[in-house]
């Protein structure tokens, strides 16, 4: 990865939260970079500032000091970041309208493009998206999101971003309501898709462990800081820090990742 430009280059990146005494860091002094086609894991505990730092990233929270570059430039307006830099979010369900069918809401992402596709090929290219993340159109495109499983809204989050087609995806705990045999079944669609669009993603989870299985890095977070950042192999192999190790001790699957060798994506 040493020979890829960078996506993100975040330099002493602070985001702040409340008024006077009880203002606090959410996040505090970050400075790590993101390199292109790699797959960076921000790990951490709940409250460690890992949600914060991927709403600074998209834009959805302020920067309240430090400095952020996206492509080597400051962060062009919304509009046209979000063309390039897409979120999975953690609660599906909040993501999407439940007023409106999947179909039409699938359709507004469209609305990011410069030039938007005909009626015919809106359809086919939604139905393409569907198909990609193993769903059937014909059974899912006219139901509302509250007659959606979890696992099915998780994969309509990824079928939205097959339409995008952004150059960066944020990833925040994205398998967080679905069942453990469901997991994999979303993390290989998220993989089939970075290899589909040659996307860089930022995975953010809690278990080290489950980042160990895809990410070429690793930043940990803990209380809004960076404590330890470095290659997968570098931080399973050789933690430097006591909270490293306690993320690893409480990792799912984690002594079976460490013993065979990490798999490259």
């Amino acid at each position: 990865m040493c020979n890829k430009k960078p996506v993100f280059k975040a330099i002493n990146l602070s985001c702040y939260y409340g008024q006077g005494r009880k203002r606090f860091a959410a996040l505090d002094s970050a400075t790590f970079t993101v390199n292109e086609g790699e797959i960076l894991s921000i790990v951490g505990e709940s409250g460690s500032g890992k949600s914060t730092l991927a709403q600074v990233l998209l834009q959805l929270q302020p920067i309240h000091r430090g400095h952020l570059q996206f492509m080597g430039e400051n962060l062009p307006a919304k509009k046209e970041y979000w063309k390039l830099v897409q979120m999975v979010f953690q609660n599906p369900y909040a993501a999407f309208n439940q007023f409106f069918t999947i179909k039409k809401q699938l359709n507004e992402s469209f609305n990011l493009f410069p030039k938007r596709p005909s009626a015919q090929e809106t359809s086919q290219l939604i139905n393409e998206a569907l198909r990609m993340v193993s769903l059937d159109p014909s059974e899912i495109s006219s139901k509302y999101p509250f007659e959606c499983s979890g696992g099915q809204m998780q994969r309509l989050l990824l079928a939205r971003i097959f339409l995008i087609k952004p150059a960066v995806l944020i990833a925040d705990e994205p398998t967080s309501m679905i069942d453990a045999c469901s997991r994999h079944s979303i993390l290989d669609c998220l993989l089939s898709l970075k290899r589909e669009l040659n996307m860089t993603i930022l995975f953010i989870t809690h278990d080290i462990g489950f980042a160990a299985k895809i990410s070429n890095r690793m930043v940990v977070l803990r209380r809004g800081k960076i404590v330890e950042q470095g290659t997968t192999e570098q931080i399973l192999h050789n933690p430097q820090k006591c909270y490293t190790k306690q993320l690893m001790e409480h990792a799912s699957g984690l002594r079976k990742t460490v013993e065979r060798s990490i798999v490259k994506v």
